[in-house]
């Protein structure tokens, strides 16, 4: 199977610019250089079939691996045969002048030797192949795998480039980088001929991971998982065919495909016993090895270590990094290398590492110990290396790699027979490191299943299990499981007793979040209140920091005054040197400026903590995600509509928030696949409904937006009853829902009127939408407090949408104006639409002055923002009455003028003069005078002959 073509857009680019020099008579060369299998051909392939589209003749030949006994000049006797056929006139007329040719062309008679021979042959391939290409239609000749030609090929390449002069000739020469020893004999030739005024180096990189993630798509045909992914891009570290390999294998296949092995194994089959010996050794340590431990491991009866090592490297199998570490040139190479050790083999190598780590500790960290000690095996090595790695990737930041060191630690505990590990920890100590590592990695599942292993593990000591039960309950809350976590909680507050201690503080704290979270404020704000006075009183700042954060969030009429709360809690955590509960305050406190308009300062905080998190280590924890999802929405807010880069460190299933708030941008963007984007969200929902408002709210938008207003009300419906089922029947983002469905249903209205139909089910629908997001503003969330700006802006959209429902007397520019008022916090793309939506309103209101005021501040701010429906709609507005703003120009036609083929167009639609006014705001007396001066102008009796005159001129579209 061919591998699909993707990327390479500066390959591709500078190839074309090559032959377009060609083209007009400045021949060159490239030297397409890269490793096996990163996609030389696959780019070759593409160029020439464009080149060939293009009008250019293309010629491909190959040189081939023939060892020492080698075909002379293959590759150009190849390029003649073929030149023969493009050209047999000019071809023959070249062989008759000059020869020595013929040798080249089976069936001809040779001519004598010579060196003057040998040098007309030359000659004449250069003359035979600068008469092939003419001005606009030059020749590409492409060799590939010149590090495998015959010295005499070698010797034409060399020959043909010091010739080039005013031919329409561009040669592309590819060869392998990973086979360049330092004695091969391309090497050399390759050096000089880089040198060359008329020839480039084109160096082939891999695949990046956001280009191989496109790769894989066009690979399998659809998206593929991410973490799955990314165990493509780490084993195949972007080489293309590597790539494709594995993903026909089977993304969770551990072993290598057998093309690939045998692929990768023919690398070594030519090397000396000794310098095979050296890399199998080398391979058991992984991709890469320290070449101090490397020699320590072969021993002192390896003799020739130098010379083998060096041979390794020569010959591309292995590198040196870093000055002191050796690295296979591919990860899959030291795959297959170990994948041919027998078990014993591998044990006894595993073994000599470990004696060579235990006899110089320096010589690796205990991660690399304790990995060895696991495959030797020596499982009480591997016990206590692996608690001593788990400690020093805690120390490094690394809660990934400390949970798998952990695991090892729980997994081997039994085998060991130790009550304790060599920092006094018993089994349940562990599993509780194991479950706060789980939980800063963002594998909260996880996380929740080990500290309730541990609650377990300490049944028989009530006081320590209440404080492990109030960590459990917070792990809970991280998972989402709200009302498992209030249990917990309940419990664990019940059994820690009623004597002031940093445990009872941390248990009420952690009662409060939980009741804060199902909606319980008043027990959440006395256990708050309680949590902070014995906090105070013990000297706990990390649970009186937590208390603190879950009070502010209570106080719902003033948000500076919780948000000075929320700065004092945020004090506390850091003085505490609270992490979990610094980037919680820090998340909340962002959120608080954010709801209240004060979009700087939030942004200034949510980078801020974001920045926090990542350098901590925390950046999959439960807060470090909210805290990137919240940077994202500040962003689109504040105008930013940039494709956020994806998410590639965390859990696949932690990324669906991220992904629906990336929605809003792309909606705006006028992104093709927001509505499929969001329906791949669906499954989502019912684990939290956060996926249905932003991903439903954005897919109704984006519907509206391409004009299937049906489905986009449709969808609103359903949203709304979904949410009201697993929340409450007044949910704040029901404003927004309700909003964007009257929106769609004043849409397709607008075209019922239009079309004589009744609009009437679609008003009785659109006020049941806007009674429900004024009941919801009234008896809503947040907590009884008043609507911040987002939440009035979105009811006064609803009422200004609503009015656009009821048609033309009832879009009162007012309502849009209120609505602008609102938006005006900051929320820079909403403001621009609803100035669209304003400034149409002024124009059914007669007001064309302020119309054209509102729709050029309106298109300047989409033009900038890249907001494209927008954009358009407003050019359409500007179009249809006539705004004439800046730099647009009213197009008509050479018969008609622009107002004429508007109405003409309108005309071949079936629409009355009146409908045909209310859609361009002008009276249907003023179409009439238009209809009349344009069956004039057609020499058309009627509407219909003159619009079937209009399409055959082309006056008028098809469609």
């Amino acid at each position: 199977m061919n591998a699909p073509f993707v990327a390479r857009a500066d390959e591709v680019a500078l190839l074309d610019e090559a032959l377009g020099r060609a083209g007009s008579g400045v021949a060159g060369a490239v030297l397409l250089a890269a490793d096996a299998g990163v996609g030389k051909t696959r780019l070759v392939q593409h160029v020439a079939a464009q080149a060939t589209a293009a009008g250019a003749h293309v010629v491909v030949t190959h040189c081939v691996d023939l060892g020492d006994v080698g075909l002379p000049y293959l590759p150009f006797a190849e390029t003649l045969a073929q030149l023969r056929v493009l050209a047999p006139e000019v071809v023959d007329e070249i062989v008759a002048a000059r020869p020595a040719l013929a040798r080249l062309m089976p069936g001809q008679p040779a001519a004598a030797d010579g060196s003057a021979n040998r040098l007309q042959l030359f000659e004449g391939l250069v003359e035979v192949l600068g008469a092939v290409g003419t001005a606009g239609h030059p020749l590409l000749l492409v060799v590939e795998d010149v590090h495998w030609a015959d010295s005499s090929s070698r010797d034409v390449l060399r020959f043909l480039v010091s010739r080039l002069r005013d031919q329409h000739l561009l040669l592309v020469a590819s060869y392998r980088t990973d086979d360049l020893h330092r004695r091969h004999p391309w090497r050399p030739v390759a050096a000089e001929l880089a040198r060359h005024p008329r020839v480039q180096r084109l160096d082939l990189r891999p695949f990046t991971p956001d280009e191989l993630r496109e790769f894989t798509v066009a690979v399998t045909g659809a998206s593929v998982p991410e973490q799955a992914l990314r165990r493509v891009v780490d084993r195949s570290e972007g080489n293309a065919y590597f790539a494709q390999e594995l993903l026909e294998a089977g993304t969770d296949a551990d072993e290598l495909p057998w093309s690939l092995a045998e692929v990768l194994r023919a690398r070594l089959e030519g090397l000396d016993p000794e310098v095979q010996q050296l890399v199998r050794v080398a391979s058991v340590a992984g991709r890469r090895v320290d070449e101090r431990l490397l020699r320590a491991a072969v021993g002192d009866a390896f003799v020739g270590f130098d010379a083998a090592l060096r041979e390794a490297v020569a010959h591309h199998v292995l590198g040196v990094e870093d000055d002191d570490h050796l690295a296979f040139r591919h990860a899959l190479l030291a795959e297959a290398v170990a994948a041919d050790l027998l078990p014993g083999e591998i044990s006894s190598l595993h073994r000599a590492y470990l004696r060579a780590l235990q006899a110089d500790p320096t010589l690796g960290p205990s991660s690399q110990l304790a990995s060895h000690a696991l495959r030797a095996p020596d499982l009480p090595v591997a016990w206590a290396a692996s608690r001593e790695a788990a400690h020093q990737a805690h120390e490094v930041l690394a809660p990934a790699e400390e949970l798998r060191h952990l695991e090892v630690v729980l997994r081997l505990w039994q085998s060991v027979g130790q009550d304790a590990t060599a920092d006094d920890e018993d089994h349940a100590d562990v599993l509780s490191a194991a479950a706060s590592a789980a939980s800063a990695a963002g594998l909260f599942d996880r996380c929740v299943q080990l500290a309730r292993a541990a609650v377990e593990d300490t049944a028989d000591d009530p006081g320590r299990q209440a404080g492990l039960r109030t960590r459990l309950a917070r792990h809970l809350l991280a998972a989402e499981r709200l009302e498992d976590a209030l249990g917990e909680a309940e419990r664990a507050l019940h059994d820690v007793g009623e004597e002031p201690s940093a445990a009872r503080a941390w248990a009420l704290a952690t009662y409060a979040r939980c009741a804060l979270n199902v909606d319980q404020d008043e027990p959440a704000v006395t256990a708050g209140e309680q949590a902070v006075e014995v906090a105070r009183a013990v000297g706990a700042g990390d649970a009186e920091s937590d208390a603190l954060t879950t009070l502010a969030v209570l106080v719902v009429d003033d948000a500076d005054r919780a948000a000075t709360l929320l700065a004092a809690a945020l004090e506390r955590a850091r003085e505490a040197c609270d992490l979990d509960t610094e980037l919680r305050t820090t998340y909340n406190l962002a959120l608080n400026r954010f709801y209240s308009g004060h979009l700087e300062a939030a942004q200034t905080l949510a980078e801020a903590g974001l920045e926090r998190a990542r350098a901590v280590g925390m950046g999959n924890s439960s807060y470090g995600l909210e805290l990137a999802l919240t940077v994202r929405l500040i962003d689109y807010t504040r105008g930013d509509l940039s494709a956020a880069p994806p998410v590639t460190d965390a859990p696949d299933d932690r990324t669906g928030p991220l992904a629906a708030v990336d929605l809003y941008a792309a909606t705006a963007r006028g992104d093709e696949d927001v509505v499929a984007r969001a329906a791949a969200l669906e499954p989502l929902w019912a684990r939290d409904g956060f996926h249905a408002l932003v991903a439903g709210g954005c897919a109704v938008d984006a519907l509206t937006w391409r004009g299937d207003h049906e489905d986009a009300a449709a969808l609103a419906v359903r949203v709304i009853e979904f949410l009201n089922r697993a929340w409450d029947d007044y949910f704040l983002g029901g404003i927004w829902l309700s909003a964007l469905g009257i929106a769609a249903l004043a849409e397709a209205a607008a075209e019922d009127r239009l079309q004589g139909r009744d609009a009437s089910a679609r008003v009785t629908l659109g006020t049941a939408l806007l009674e429900r997001a004024q009941e919801t503003a009234e008896r809503g969330r947040p907590r009884g407090g008043t609507l911040g700006p987002e939440g009035r802006a979105w009811l006064a959209r609803a009422h200004a949408e609503h009015g656009r429902l009821l048609g033309p007397a009832g879009n009162d520019p007012a309502l849009w104006t209120a609505t602008l008022h609102e938006f005006d916090y900051g929320y820079r793309y909403e403001v621009a639409r609803t100035r669209y939506r304003l400034a149409e309103a002024l124009l059914e209101q007669g007001d064309r002055d302020a119309a054209r005021s509102h729709a050029a501040a309106a298109l300047e701010d989409a033009s900038a923002m890249g907001a494209a429906p927008l954009e358009a709609a407003l050019r359409g507005l500007s179009r249809r009455g006539r705004l004439s703003l800046a730099g647009m120009r009213e197009s008509g036609t050479d018969v008609l003028t622009s107002r004429e083929a508007e109405v003409l167009t309108l005309v071949a639609q079936g629409l009355s003069n009146r409908q045909i006014g209310d859609k361009l705001f002008i009276s249907g007396k003023t179409v009439s005078v238009h209809v009349s001066n344009l069956l004039a102008k057609l020499g058309a009796s009627g509407r219909a002959e003159a619009v079937s005159i209009a399409h055959q001129r082309g006056l008028i579209g098809s469609s």
